[in-house]
């Protein structure tokens, strides 16, 4: 048979590297959604407020501005 192993202690760099780990995922599924949310404004003004040349900046600066910000925040 095998032996079952019930040590379940967890080290402080494991606990942090988890940590580190999950506000890293945190922060790129808020980037996902805020992205969506500027991508369905932007289709939003185009299509229904008939600004097209005003969407396409809005959009391109709005992501490139969320990109940095991810950086700089990472």
């Amino acid at each position: 048979m095998t032996e079952v192993s019930n040590d379940f202690r967890v080290t402080a760099q494991e606990l942090h590297e988890h940590e580190e780990t999950f506000h890293s995922f945190n922060r790129l599924v808020l980037f996902a959604i805020l992205h969506i949310g500027l991508i369905l404004a932007c289709l939003t003004l185009a299509f229904l407020g008939q600004a097209p040349l005003l969407a396409v900046p809005i959009g391109l600066g709005g992501t490139i501005a969320m990109i940095v910000g991810l950086v700089i925040a990472s």
